[in-house]
């Protein structure tokens, strides 16, 4: 038999999970990638895409379903391109990322046998995010009450259409799946918490009713570009972040009031300016429309300020459980001068500097920056000291200021390590490396590289921060074997 072709229609089992959660499997050797399948699947399928090693395609009928696949309770699953694996029982779930991670460390990162220890659940695996971030688009057959209506150019939204928020002009949601010029409307995201959702439903009222506009990427025109809710797991408040693509400001104060009213937990409403095209939800400038600039935050006995635009772990929960394997993996006497690199608003760097003589934390974000020093005073930590900028140009300057450190905590982006970062952390030689990492891939690159620079990986622990989605968060813990 020939290689199948594009449009054929198939019968396939599915016998792995790739990274990003699309099913594998194989019809004469021929791999074939399915979204929405699970290990265990019977599937008929359709193929899409057709390359040379390997193809793509779509469920047309499941023949025998796996043990693990269970019915998704969100009514947008299968087309938000958010929870790919609500369909897939959550033991299941653990079992198959804990299992990419140790792939990942033996396909990819040249590395001897390592230890991986279990994977830590989440105790809470919906409505664990404490941010959100939505995009505001036009979209004609978005948020309108019936097909016939989405079909209809002529229809105008009714009055008990715009109470309900609908709009034949404003979508607020997420993505669609392998879409990203199409956004979802969705009415309550079921990874955030109630309050989050009410402060999105009263924002998309608000939007409506006013007649404001959305953006539009190719003509440039209209306003309303992201809406961004965070809160505080511990401290119960919550922050609204409206990104635009001018300083609306009397447009968008009236906001604060009623987002207040709806939810009194409200601390922080912000307008954040982005007018260039790139697709960020990222300011160039801020406004206060109501409250403080910031919200609260209480992780590991330690208080911080979160504001708009600072990095901030997405699941309290589980980022507590994290923190505490770092400073296990760290073990430090007190003595030492650490590193935090990629270290966000200073999160683990207040951690370790109770346990230390001095922390460095390294931060490309100016904004975070200013949030890692507000926490430090706001803790009465003194011994922290925090500098913007790449940690690829950053970390040398320190080396060539004659800094030295015994232990380097790092949690780069997905990309992991800039090579020149990862040479100038090479060079720096400290005894003992935690590598905190959201990609596998990237993780185990990374570590066969420090491997080949005189590390010894002693043990990686998978931590579920994302249930229901495909990310896995990683800690490594590394020690020098040759000076």
């Amino acid at each position: 038999m020939g290689r199948p072709q594009r449009g054929q229609s198939l019968s396939v089992t599915i016998d792995d999970l790739a990274f990003g959660g699309e099913g594998v499997g194989r019809v004469d050797g021929y791999v074939i990638f399915v979204r929405g399948g699970i290990p265990g699947d019977r599937l008929q399928v359709r193929l899409d895409q057709a390359r040379a090693r390997f193809g793509r395609a779509s469920i047309e009928a499941i023949l025998t379903p796996s043990l693990h696949r269970v019915e998704a309770p969100c009514p947008y699953f299968g087309r938000c391109g958010g929870c790919r694996l609500q369909h897939i029982d959550y033991a299941a779930q653990l079992t198959f990322k804990s299992k990419q991670v140790v792939d990942a460390l033996e396909r990819l990162g040249g590395l001897p046998p390592i230890e991986v220890r279990p994977i830590l659940a989440a105790p809470e695996t919906y409505g664990y995010r404490n941010k959100m971030e939505f995009t505001v688009a036009r979209e004609r057959q978005g948020r309108i009450s019936s097909q016939d209506a989405a079909d209809d150019p002529q229809f105008e939204p009714k009055d008990e259409d715009v109470r309900r928020g609908l709009s034949k002009n404003l979508t607020v949601g997420l993505h669609e799946a392998g879409r990203y010029d199409r956004v979802l409307a969705v009415d309550r995201c079921l990874l955030q918490s109630e309050r989050m959702n009410a402060l999105l439903d009263e924002a998309r009222r608000f939007f409506v009713e006013r007649g404001l506009t959305a953006y539009e990427q190719d003509s440039g025109e209209g306003l309303l570009r992201f809406l961004m809710l965070r809160e505080g797991r511990r401290t119960d408040e919550a922050m609204v972040n409206v990104v635009t693509s001018s300083p609306a400001v009397s447009e968008l104060e009236p906001l604060a009031g009623r987002l207040a009213a709806r939810v009194k937990e409200t601390a922080s409403v912000v307008m954040n300016v982005n007018p260039k095209k790139a697709s960020v939800a990222v300011g160039v400038e801020e406004h206060l429309l109501g409250g403080r600039d910031h919200i609260r935050e209480s992780v590991g006995g330690l208080s911080f300020q979160v504001s708009a635009n600072s990095f901030f772990q997405t699941n309290t929960a589980q980022a507590e459980r994290l923190f505490a394997i770092v400073l296990e993996a760290a073990a430090l006497t007190g003595d030492e001068t650490v590193f935090d690199l990629y270290a966000g608003t200073g999160a683990i760097s207040l951690l370790l500097a109770a346990r230390s003589r001095w922390v460095y934390g390294v931060e490309v974000a100016q904004a975070a920056v200013d949030d890692a020093a507000r926490n430090a005073a706001a803790n009465g930590i003194a011994n922290c000291t925090f500098l913007a900028g790449e940690v690829r140009f950053v970390l040398p300057q320190l080396i060539a200021q004659g800094v030295a450190a015994q232990v380097v905590v790092a949690d780069p982006p997905r990309a992991g390590f800039h090579p020149k970062a990862l040479s100038a952390l090479a060079h720096l030689a400290p005894a003992r490396i935690i590598y905190v990492s959201c990609n596998p891939a990237t993780l185990a690159r990374d570590l066969g590289d420090l491997a080949r620079a005189g590390y010894r990986v002693e043990w990686v622990q998978p931590v579920d921060m994302f249930p229901h989605t495909p990310h896995i968060e990683a800690v490594a813990r590394l020690e020098r074997t040759r000076t």
